[in-house]
């Protein structure tokens, strides 16, 4: 199979709004975007994998009720692998797709189960034959060599096991007053655990074209992605990385 040109392979890594303000915008202003980069106009295949949620029924309903109200009619399906996939070729299924769109949850548990079931290389497949790869979270860490999770406890451990189709870190949630993720994710980088990477703040998305990052875009006011990369003495250089409003 022949490659196709490096402006059809595409990633959009986003981090959700995990507080939407009321009559604000929320995550499925993320999600259009990344229908946008398919095109636009009825019919377009999105396929939801909610795997990092162990296929939870609930994540499943909320997807299928919210596109429900979309304006523009979209062929919407779910890939399950709970407990057995839920078509019967999933690679003939993910390669029909224009989006595949994954859910947050837990990264490790999403990456043990798609190796399991052999999805990297047909992930990578979809991505070289033009099929838009989007998620948020757990969705986002994936395309990426890795970055910072709670999949373990509580606390933030590296994650090093993503299917590098970018060859970043990613942090997500940069801002989550939660928990320490900005402080967490340049140390990894400082200390060389993680690669130089990208980090986002909830309601911002990383739109890669190949390889190399096209443009970071915001559906809030004022957040902002960082480009982080160890410098000498153990130290971390981090620059912004201004995003356009969508």
């Amino acid at each position: 199979m022949a490659r196709v040109a490096t402006e059809t392979r595409q990633i959009f890594a986003y981090s959700g709004v995990l507080y939407p303000e009321p009559g604000g915008k929320d995550s499925f202003a993320l999600i259009e975007h990344a229908l946008s980069l398919a095109g636009r106009g009825p019919g377009l295949r999105v396929c939801y994998v909610p795997t990092a949620t162990g296929d939870a029924d609930r994540a499943v309903e909320a997807c299928m009720a919210r596109f429900a109200r979309h304006p523009v009619p979209v062929e919407l399906t779910a890939l399950r692998l709970f407990t057995q996939p839920s078509v019967p070729d999933v690679r003939a299924h993910l390669l029909a797709q224009d989006v595949i769109l994954v859910e947050g949850g837990s990264v490790v548990n999403l990456m043990a189960v798609w190796r399991a079931h052999g999805l990297p290389p047909i992930l990578r497949e979809c991505w070289e034959r033009g099929v838009v790869l989007a998620g948020t979270s757990a969705g986002s860490l994936c395309w990426h060599t890795g970055g910072p999770t709670d999949s373990y406890r509580d606390a933030l451990d590296p994650f090093t096991d993503g299917l590098a189709l970018v060859p970043y870190s990613n942090g997500v949630h940069d801002d989550l007053p939660d928990q320490p993720r900005r402080e967490t994710y340049r140390q990894m980088v400082a200390e060389g655990v993680l690669p130089a990477g990208y980090a986002t703040e909830d309601g911002v998305g990383l739109h890669y074209l190949g390889t190399e990052l096209h443009e970071a875009v915001t559906v809030l006011p004022g957040k902002r992605a960082w480009h982080v990369h160890p410098a000498p003495a153990g130290r971390y250089h981090e620059a912004p990385v201004t995003p356009r409003p969508i």
